[in-house]
């Protein structure tokens, strides 16, 4: 890694105090969590079906037994936050990140210490039956077999994970548009920025310093002002709070 790019983001942390990260699955893939569009994500396993589909609001609807046995075996993971999750959550207590928006579903930045997250997918760690709407938790699904039902009212427990067909919330959109807009550096990290709407968020960034960190090349590379085609966690490793 040439250490002259890690000397600038350094540089643009260390003299900032409004920085937003955005992130993606890249985030999380050096704790052990697998991303949906590497050589070795998920789109490229074999299953009955292709993950966009299973991971649909219809295809939940009419097939919640196939739903949970993808869920369980490809969701729910058993993980740690890595370098990244814990510098994030360390600039966050040094009140110089002002928000970690992130289109994971996996809980990691709250594990590391991060505050204030707005998770633009949801998060697996809450589950809420359809029918009376009692919350669950991870454990709670973990516990269970085939399709989860409320022990109170025997509704279907759905995990509040954005499916495909579904919309995002709209007050986590909110807050994130509010963020980038005001923040002055903002840092998209491990994200190919494919998905959208999410992508679309950048777009209200007004700052002065852009920073991609990304293995592979993301449409905003040439907008960006510093770019590093490195592992994130061995980039935030680098860098003192």
């Amino acid at each position: 890694m040439r250490k002259g790019l890690v000397d600038e983001l350094q540089k643009i942390i260390s003299e900032s105090s409004n920085i937003v990260f955005f992130g993606g699955a890249g985030v999380s893939t050096e704790s052990g969590i697998p991303d949906f569009r590497s050589v070795d994500g998920l789109y490229h396993q074999q299953w009955d079906y292709p993950p966009e589909v299973i991971l649909s609001h219809s295809f939940f609807m009419k097939n919640p037994e196939e739903f949970y046995r993808f869920y369980r075996a490809k969701m729910l993971c058993e993980a740690k936050p890595n370098p990244a999750h814990k510098k994030l959550a360390a600039l966050e207590r040094r009140g110089k990140l002002k928000a970690v928006i992130t289109q994971n579903i996996d809980n990691l930045h709250q594990m590391a210490g991060s505050r204030n997250v707005l998770e633009l997918h949801g998060s697996v760690y809450r589950n809420h039956c359809m029918k009376c709407r009692a919350f669950y938790d991870e454990e709670y699904i973990k516990s269970t077999q085939g399709v989860p039902r409320c022990p109170k009212c025997g509704g279907i427990i759905k995990p509040d994970v954005v499916l495909y067909e579904e919309a995002l919330d709209s007050h986590v959109i909110q807050e994130s548009v509010s963020a980038i807009s005001q923040a002055e550096v903002m840092i998209i990290g491990g994200t190919s920025l494919s998905v959208y709407p999410a992508a679309s968020l950048i777009d209200y960034f007004r700052g002065g310093h852009l920073v991609v960190i990304n293995r592979d090349s993301t449409p905003r590379d040439s907008m960006a002002e510093l770019v590093i085609s490195q592992p994130i966690g061995e980039v935030f490793a680098q860098i003192q709070e």
